[in-house]
């Protein structure tokens, strides 16, 4: 399969079409210690990626808006894979006989593909055979980050309280499709810090929960027959935040401290037939996998603000940090 859709689904969710030779499927000719990890490595930088990503963007003011008032947000957060992580070892492996070479992850080049052996003995018989290692999509990503986008709607509810929601129904086509749902909660504490609710400094509380899920038909390639191929990608991330906003009239400043964390699946099933040369073997439901991620967090952010219309943007501080710009309407 030469797409490997892990990012962008139209514009809400995410699913990114790689340039590799190959998707990550020839993992599955390696034996069955060997395919997990191989997978886990290749993935683990997409999922936490897009975690980061989902818990970014929630706020551009700590202000909340009065009750009923609204704003509608367009956002884009790019998180951005660290160095380290571009890339894995093939060595410790039981079944890759490549010594100290690196594979690419699915956040490398699309230019390191290093030609991979495989060589095991499964029920007394030796199977081998030669693929290349997938390559990654770091330059078909915008800002080689890992985006994320996001369309929010905020309204204002009374005993200064704020809800925040992000709704994606399923879309896509037969070959890929997804959903999104998120929910944050904002409370302003401004007024216990007594005079302090008389000037344009706005402190409040946030929690938000996002989940997406992502499934795609896995296609016949190479060396790999594939019947009711599926790939499934489910993500969870949760991230509370103490937000503080100096509000002027026409210049913001915004930011926070807090901790995203997040955990997703992975889940290939179907029947892969496996061809190494003159030999073939079959395995049903290969894989599942789960990824988990965390880290504290601390943003500083700017918004224009021209009447009803803002434009904002942020940097997170956090294991993969995160930029985040976008425009807002709003009122009241």
């Amino acid at each position: 399969m030469k797409k490997c859709i892990i990012i962008l689904l139209a514009i809400f969710a995410f699913t990114t079409n790689s340039k590799a030779q190959n998707g990550f499927e020839g993992y599955l000719l390696a034996d069955n210690n060997d395919r997990s990890k191989l997978i886990e490595a290749y993935i683990s930088p997409a999922m936490k990626g897009l975690i980061y990503g989902m818990n970014n963007g929630w706020y551009h003011t700590a202000k909340v808006h009065k009750p009923l008032g609204f704003d509608i947000s367009i956002g884009l957060n790019a998180s951005f894979v660290p160095e380290k992580d571009e890339m894995f070892s093939l060595s410790g492996l039981t079944s890759i006989n490549n010594g100290s070479i690196t594979a690419a992850t699915v956040a490398g080049s699309e230019d390191t593909t290093p030609s991979t052996t495989v060589d095991f003995e499964e029920s007394g018989t030796t199977f081998s055979t030669t693929f290349n290692a997938p390559g990654g999509i770091k330059e078909s990503l915008p800002l080689s980050a890992v985006p994320a986008p996001a369309i929010q709607v905020s309204l204002g509810l009374p005993a200064k309280f704020e809800v925040n929601l992000r709704l994606v129904p399923k879309v896509g086509d037969d070959d890929v499709k997804g959903n999104l749902f998120g929910i944050g909660l904002k409370k302003e504490i401004t007024s216990l810090f007594g005079p302090m609710d008389k000037t344009p400094l706005h402190v409040s509380l946030l929690a938000a929960y996002t989940s997406m899920s992502v499934e795609y038909n896995i296609e016949s390639e190479g060396d790999i027959a594939v019947q009711n191929g599926l790939a499934e990608f489910k993500l969870n991330a949760y991230t509370v935040q103490a937000i503080a906003s100096l509000n002027f009239p026409i210049i913001n400043l915004y930011g926070g401290v807090g901790y995203n964390s997040g955990n997703s699946t992975l889940n290939m099933t179907g029947d892969y037939t496996l061809s190494y040369g003159a030999l073939t073997r079959t395995v049903t439901d290969p894989f599942t996998s789960e990824f988990n991620s965390g880290s504290f967090n601390t943003t500083a952010g700017l918004r224009l603000s021209l009447g009803f219309f803002k434009i904002f943007g942020s940097y997170t501080l956090q294991e993969y940090n995160t930029a985040n710009l976008g425009i807002a309407f709003s009122i009241r």
